[in-house]
């Protein structure tokens, strides 16, 4: 299984075989070397007394032998022998009627008499001869009859008595074909392949890799690339040490997007033929396409050349962005991050280390969907050249470390353990995969605590085992919604919307952060925040019933408020410094919160906005404010010790004193109030 394939239950780059094409010109038209499956055949030798069923038989006493193929007759590699053609594995005179059969295709011949022709009338494939399958010719005795020379019955059974019949399984038929076999000869049907025209789509085909090869040079022109393919594989598997037909794999596999099993046959054409140059050639541009310009520049490079200007230009391109992007990275600039990986990827279009930076950039914008979808569209490659580097790691757990850490930050924690670990076997010494691991598995046992604390409705330790997950990764939205329940869960709404905030600060339509964040702002009278959540919602969950009702009951509550909303009032903080108006304010119906301060005093200015901000949020009830240094009579009056102290009144009647609040504490306070 590739290490790149997706663990997450979420999901090519580009269209290789349209715009990468590798022109049929680089494919290896010249032929190969004699087939290794050159098959010797001999006469054997019949005597004059016996009695021959081969149509034009001849006796002989010596045996006709086709002559050895030279032991300096070796592969080369690169298809390419001077004393070669293209169209035969070897050149022979046809004067010789000895020498004009062929190296590459097992040859049928008969013996020769000075006999009328008779047509054979077939051979029994005897299992006596050592358990194999071999024709045997067929004698008769004296005392046998037979056929008329040159007679086959058409319903292909014999008529005449006394003929012993053959044992086969299986019709003969009368072979066509103008190939070795020659026009009359009979095999057996689907014994073996049978003989059509004798082209290229004959039997011998099959058994000649060069004949195979040149097929799938044809099908590869007319881009017919999946059947080049088949033709390809079935030449290596007749002759495996050609390095011309693994090189001419590559280019189909390239073709239709295998850049993984492409760089494999180039590298085993390479080990095969050290000097092959065109394997070198389309290995390097292969390895610029994966990103790996130190492996590329090697290939380019072969025996001491130097690359074309158009590769070496795009070396150049590629290696400067990469190197602008390792800079930004340093110093977290991401926005630079991405750009540079756009523009590499425009010339590696096939590099998972560039996709994986591309996706890291995005993870650390907080654009978490566009990170998820780049990850999950990375080129699948079979194969990839071991230990590369990149961004000081091994370009294949770089890929992993980046997937773990977006797969985290989506709740896909189990998933993320899973690619953590694989990242740390591939790259065990990287520092920042063993930290990466280590947070992974700290972040997710936290979250699996919390969550088993929540069930058993102990809110406040879960959402302490949250916050313990969050000092892991502190930027996981996971965490802080389901922390913000839990603050809701005890009623701190204040603290549940700013864990809402967090969350969605980070991951901006995140519904269910939306949606607790709506209900606590609900709960606290701030319908108006309430109603907006709501209203995104609704966008994105038409169907949600939930969210209809939710929004409904939202829109009347807001009406509401506005109706008990004071004309009178002016929305800010009035100040009060006479004794009768204070009296006067405070007696009246409705609910007032009073804030006794000193200008002098700190802790008083600092109260003061949040104060001026509870006046905003809480718009049915009214905030007064005493500077107890310029309104003495009032500060006496209500016997005011120490400042700030906030009284609250209902209907003319004190119901709470609060000395010197939280912030936290003191909108509780008011809350509890809000009618």
């Amino acid at each position: 299984m590739s290490l790149y394939s997706k663990i997450s239950p979420q999901q090519a780059i580009d269209d290789s075989s349209t715009t990468n094409k590798l022109d049929f010109k680089q494919l290896d038209l010249a032929a190969s070397p004699v087939s290794p499956l050159a098959i010797r055949t001999s006469v054997t030798e019949t005597t004059s007394s016996s009695t021959s069923l081969s149509s034009g038989s001849v006796s002989s006493t010596k045996s006709n032998q086709l002559p050895r193929r030279p032991e300096n007759a070796a592969n080369n590699s690169s298809g390419d022998l001077s004393s070669l053609s293209e169209t035969s594995p070897a050149r022979h005179d046809t004067s010789d009627s000895t020498s004009s059969l062929r190296y590459s295709r097992p040859v049928h011949r008969r013996s020769v008499s000075a006999g009328a022709p008779l047509i054979y009338s077939g051979s029994s494939f005897a299992s006596a001869n050592n358990g194999t399958n071999v024709p045997t010719s067929v004698s008769t005795s004296s005392g046998s009859s037979f056929l008329p020379t040159g007679n086959i019955c058409p319903s292909r059974k014999i008529l005449r008595n006394g003929l012993t019949s053959r044992v086969a399984d299986k019709t003969d038929i009368l072979g066509t074909g103008t190939g070795n076999y020659g026009h009359g000869n009979i095999m057996r049907s689907g014994g073996c392949a049978k003989l059509g025209s004798g082209g290229r789509n004959g039997g011998s085909t099959n058994n000649d890799p060069e004949e195979l090869k040149k097929a799938g040079n044809e099908m590869y022109t007319k881009g017919s690339f999946v059947e080049a393919l088949a033709l390809y594989d079935k030449a290596i598997l007749l002759a495996p040490e050609n390095a011309a037909y693994r090189s001419n794999r590559a280019a189909a596999l390239t073709a239709i997007g295998r850049l993984g099993e492409a760089v494999r046959e180039c590298e085993e054409a390479v080990r095969l033929d050290p000097a092959y140059a065109r394997a070198h050639q389309r290995l390097a541009s292969l390895y610029l396409r994966l990103g790996l310009v130190e492996i590329a520049k090697h290939s380019f490079s072969f025996n001491r050349q130097q690359p074309a200007p158009a590769d070496l230009e795009k070396l150049q391109s590629l290696e400067k962005h990469i190197n602008r992007c390792a800079d930004a990275r340093k110093i977290s600039d991401w926005k630079v991050v991405l750009r540079e990986a756009d523009a590499a990827i425009t010339i590696a279009d096939y590099s998972p280390q560039l996709v994986a930076c591309k996706a890291e950039a995005f993870f650390k914008l907080y654009k978490l969907e566009d990170a998820d979808s780049t990850i999950s569209n990375i080129p699948k490659l079979e194969y990839f050249p071991p230990q590369t580097k990149f961004f000081g790691m091994v370009a294949e757990a770089y890929v992993l470390y980046v997937q773990a850490q977006i797969e985290m930050a989506l709740g896909r924690f189990e998933n993320a353990v899973l690619v953590a670990e694989k990242a740390g076997l591939i790259d065990c010494s990287n520092v920042d995969i063993c930290m990466a691991l280590k947070n992974v598995k700290m972040v997710a046992r936290a979250r699996s605590r919390g969550n088993d604390l929540f069930r058993f409705g102990k809110y406040e330790e879960a959402s302490s085992a949250y916050g313990e997950g969050l000092k892991y990764d502190p930027a996981n939205p996971v965490l802080y919604c389901n922390r913000a329940v839990c603050w809701s869960k005890i009623g701190l709404w204040e603290k549940s919307i700013e864990d809402c905030n967090q969350a969605l600060r980070i991951q901006p339509n995140y519904t269910k952060a939306l949606f607790r964040r709506a209900a606590s702002n609900g709960k606290i009278g701030r319908w108006t925040e309430a109603v907006k959540d709501y209203e995104i919602l609704r966008k994105e969950l038409p169907e949600d019933n939930e969210v209809l009702e939710s929004l409904n009951r939202a829109q009347i509550a807001l009406k509401k408020s506005h109706v008990v909303y004071d004309a009178q009032f002016s929305g800010e903080v009035e100040d009060v410094s006479n004794l009768n108006k204070f009296q006067t304010a405070i007696s009246s119906p409705g609910i007032f919160v009073v804030h006794f301060k000193a200008a002098s005093d700190e802790q008083c200015e600092d109260i003061s906005g949040f104060v001026n901000m509870l006046c905003i949020r809480y718009p049915s009830i009214r905030f007064l404010k005493v500077d107890v240094e310029e309104s003495l009579a009032v500060a006496k009056a209500e016997c005011i010790k120490k400042v700030p102290t906030f009284k609250i009144y209902k209907n003319g009647e004190r119901v709470k004193e609060i000395i010197c609040p939280t912030h936290h504490f003191l909108e509780d306070s008011v809350r509890s109030y809000c009618l």
